[in-house]
C-alpha cells in the first residue's frame, strides 16, 4: 500500500513498511526509511505505481484552472479538497485526482486559504482581485528589470533611468526595479555604479558628478533662492553718518562678498588712525526675517574652485558688499597708533564708508611683497598706506609671541578655473597681503569679543586649548593666536556666526537690548549646526581641490612627479595640495623627497595609483 502525505507543507509520496496505527514507517522512492504520524495521511493507493504517481498528478494539475475552481467551490463555507473533486470531476475521484486537485489547492494561496489539513476557504473577492493586481504588477516589473538588464549590460542607458538619475547615483531606493537592475549589473561587471553610469553616458562631467551630489545631500531645495521675493527688500542707511576716509580692501580677484576694508588716516607727531571696516549686513538683516532664515539655514558660504555657493543671495550681498566707488554700511574699529606701532586708543563705530579701491591679490602682490618692502618701493595704489598696515601688523604678531610662527613657513595654494582649464599657483603663507589682513582681522575679533565681555553681552567665540578649537559662547583663551578671547565677526556675509556677533556688537555700540541673552538657547542651536555645516563644507573644499589636482596631473600629463613623505606612506606631490598613499614606498624618514610614478587616475573615484622609484637628494 502507498500514501500520499504532507510533511512541512510538502506533498510526499511512499510505500508503507509498517502500520502502527498512530504512526506509519515508510520508504521514498529512492529507498530511504523514515517514520510519519498517521495523521499526515492524505490517502492511500496501490495505483499508479509511487514511482509514476506523481507525474500523473502534475499532469492533471496542468490541465486544472484555479479561478475557475475558485468559482467552481463554496464561496461562503470551508470545503475539503474530496468535495471539491468529486463535485469537479462528476464522480469519486481517483487517488491521483485528489492528489491533483490537493496539489492544485496547495500551490494557489492567493485564490484558496488553507484552513487546516486538506480543509481549503475561498479567498474573498476583492482580496483575490488585490492579489492577483499585485502578480500582475510583479511580473510586469520582472519585465521590465530583465529589459533594464538587457540595455545595462550594452551601456545603453533605459530612458526610464533619466528622471530618476540623481536618485540613483546618490540616494537609491534599493526595493526599486531600477537600482536592482542596475545592483545586478554592476555585480555581474565589477563596476560601481558611477562607473557603469558614466559608460551609459549618464555622467558626461566628472566635476558636476561630484557638485550635484554634494548639492542632492546638503540643498535638497536647490542652491537658488527661488520663491523669494528678494526685489522687494530694500534697505536705507542715509541716517548713517558718512566716514571720512578713504578705504581700500584686499580680497581674490572672485571675490563677490567683500566683507572688510582698511584705512589710513594721518595724525599729529607721526602717529595714525587705522580704520579697520566691516561690512554691516546686521543693520539691515533682522532676526527671524526671510534672509536670516535663509542665512540660518545655509550657516556659511560653501567654497570650492572656480565656484561657490552663497550663504546670501546676490541681490542681498550687493548692498553691503564693500564694492569700490560707492557708499555701503560698515561696523568700524578705529585704532590711534603711535609713530612705533603701539595702539594708544580705540573707537567703534556705525557708519557709512566710501571705499576708493577693492585692491585683488593677483594684481597686488607682484607691487606689495617682500622685494618692494624692502626698497621702500610704493609707487603703486595705497602703497604708503599697505606699509603702514605690513609695518603694524608685524608689531601685532610680535605682541601675540607669533613672529617666528612656524605656520608662516607653510604654502597655500589658489585654484583658478576658465573652461575647464585649471591653475594652481601657490603663495607661501605669512606674504605681506597675507599678514595684514590676518593680523588686522586677529586684532578686530580679538577686540570686539573683549568689548562684549566687558560689557557682559553673549556671543559666539572660539578658543583652542592644547590644539583643540572649540566654540562656545563663552570667552576663554585661544592658545594658537595667543589671545586672552576670540570672536568671529568680521565676515557676517559669508558666517552666520559673524552675522550674530555682528548684531550684538551693533546693541552694544548702540545701548540697546541684545538680540541673544545668556538665557537664549537659540545661541547654543546656532553653534551646534554651523559647526556640523562648517565641518561638511570645508569637507566638501578639500575633496573638490583633490579633483582638481587630478585634473590638473591629466591636463599637464604628468606622469613623473617628485614628493616629500609627510609620514609613513604618506607623499604630498610638489606643486599641489595633494596628499596620496604610496603603497610600495619603503621606509624612509618623513621630510624626505622621493620620485613616483604616477597612472590610473580616477576623477570619478578622486583616485590615482603611485608607485615609489627613487629616493631624491635635495
Amino acid at each position: 500500500m502507498n500514501i500520499f502525505y504532507e510533511e512541512s507543507g510538502t506533498f510526499k509520496v511512499g510505500t508503507i513498511l509498517t502500520d502502527n496505527n498512530t504512526s506509519l514507517q515508510i520508504e521514498a522512492v529512492h529507498g530511504k526509511r523514515s517514520k510519519i504520524k498517521s495523521s499526515s495521511v492524505l490517502l492511500r493507493f496501490t495505483a499508479p505505481p509511487i514511482s509514476e504517481f506523481m507525474d500523473h498528478v502534475q499532469k492533471v494539475v496542468d490541465e486544472l484552472d484555479p479561478n475557475f475552481l475558485w468559482e467552481f467551490c463554496s464561496q461562503d463555507t470551508e470545503f475539503t479538497s474530496d468535495s471539491l473533486a468529486t463535485e469537479y470531476f462528476g464522480h469519486t475521484p481517483t487517488p491521483v485526482e485528489s492528489a491533483a486537485t490537493l496539489l492544485l489547492l496547495q500551490n494557489a494561496p492567493k485564490y484558496f486559504y488553507k484552513k487546516g489539513l486538506g480543509r481549503y476557504k475561498a479567498a474573498p473577492p476583492e482580496a483575490l482581485k488585490a492579489a492577483l493586481a499585485s502578480e500582475e504588477k510583479k511580473r510586469l516589473q520582472a519585465e521590465r528589470q530583465a529589459r533594464y538588464i538587457e540595455q545595462l549590460n550594452h551601456f545603453a542607458l533605459p530612458e526610464e533611468f533619466k528622471p530618476h538619475l540623481s536618485n540613483l547615483l546618490y540616494k537609491p531606493d534599493k526595493n526599486s526595479v531600477e537600482w536592482k537592475a542596475v545592483d545586478y549589473v554592476c555585480s555581474e561587471k565589477k563596476l560601481t555604479v558611477a562607473k557603469l553610469m558614466e559608460k551609459c553616458g549618464a555622467i558626461p562631467s566628472s566635476h558636476d558628478y561630484h557638485f550635484n551630489q554634494f548639492v542632492w545631500e546638503n540643498f535638497p531645495q536647490g542652491i537658488g533662492f527661488k520663491g523669494i521675493d528678494l526685489q522687494s527688500m530694500t534697505y536705507d542707511f542715509r541716517d548713517l553718518p558718512i566716514a571720512d576716509v578713504e578705504a581700500f580692501s584686499i580680497d581674490d580677484a572672485s571675490t563677490t562678498e567683500i566683507d572688510d576694508a582698511f584705512s589710513i588716516t594721518p595724525l599729529p607727531l607721526g602717529s595714525f588712525r587705522i580704520g579697520i571696516h566691516i561690512a554691516a549686513p546686521a543693520l539691515g538683516i533682522d532676526p527671524e526675517s526671510v534672509l536670516d532664515k535663509i542665512a540660518a539655514t545655509r550657516l556659511s558660504t560653501v567654497y570650492l574652485p572656480g565656484n561657490k555657493i552663497t550663504m546670501l543671495p546676490d541681490t542681498a550681498i550687493e548692498h553691503f558688499t564693500l564694492v569700490e566707488n560707492q557708499l555701503r554700511p560698515a561696523l568700524s574699529l578705529y585704532l590711534e597708533v603711535s609713530d612705533d606701532f603701539i595702539v594708544t586708543k580705540s573707537e567703534s563705530k556705525i557708519e557709512s564708508i566710501r571705499i576708493g579701491a577693492n585692491l585683488r591679490h593677483n594684481q597686488l602682490e607682484q607691487h606689495f611683497n617682500e622685494t618692494t618692502l624692502n626698497k621702500e618701493s610704493f609707487e603703486y595704489p595705497f602703497g604708503r598706506e599697505l606699509s603702514l598696515l605690513w609695518k603694524f601688523a608685524c608689531k601685532m604678531e610680535n605682541l601675540r609671541g607669533k613672529a617666528n610662527d612656524s605656520n608662516n613657513d607653510k604654502l597655500d595654494y589658489s585654484f583658478e578655473i576658465a573652461n575647464g582649464h585649471v591653475t594652481i599657483s601657490e603663495r607661501r603663507r605669512g606674504s605681506p597681503i597675507d599678514k595684514v589682513v590676518s593680523e588686522l582681522m586677529i586684532y578686530v575679533n580679538t577686540e570686539w569679543g573683549r568689548q562684549l565681555t566687558a560689557a557682559g553681552i553673549t556671543g559666539i567665540f572660539r578658543s583652542q586649548a592644547n590644539g583643540k578649537v572649540k566654540m562656545s559662547t563663552s570667552p576663554a583663551p585661544h592658545q594658537g593666536l595667543g589671545v586672552s578671547q576670540y570672536t568671529w565677526s568680521s565676515s557676517p556675509m559669508r558666517r552666520y556666526v559673524d552675522l550674530i556677533n555682528q548684531r550684538q556688537i551693533v546693541a552694544l555700540l548702540r545701548g540697546e537690548s541684545p538680540p541673544y541673552s545668556k538665557e537664549n538657547n537659540k545661541l547654543l542651536i546656532a553653534v551646534r549646526d554651523f559647526e556640523a555645516a562648517y565641518g561638511i563644507y570645508t569637507t566638501f573644499q578639500r575633496e573638490m581641490e583633490r579633483y582638481w589636482c587630478l585634473r590638473w596631473l591629466l591636463q599637464e600629463k604628468i606622469h613623473i612627479s617628485e614628493g616629500q613623505i609627510i609620514k609613513e606612506n604618506l607623499v604630498k606631490l610638489d606643486r599641489i595640495p595633494l596628499i596620496i598613499r604610496v603603497p610600495s614606498l619603503p621606509e624612509i624618514a618623513p621630510g624626505n623627497y622621493v620620485q613616483l610614478k604616477l597612472s590610473e587616475i580616477d576623477l570619478l573615484e578622486c583616485s590615482l595609483h603611485a608607485e615609489y622609484l627613487h629616493k631624491q637628494d635635495r
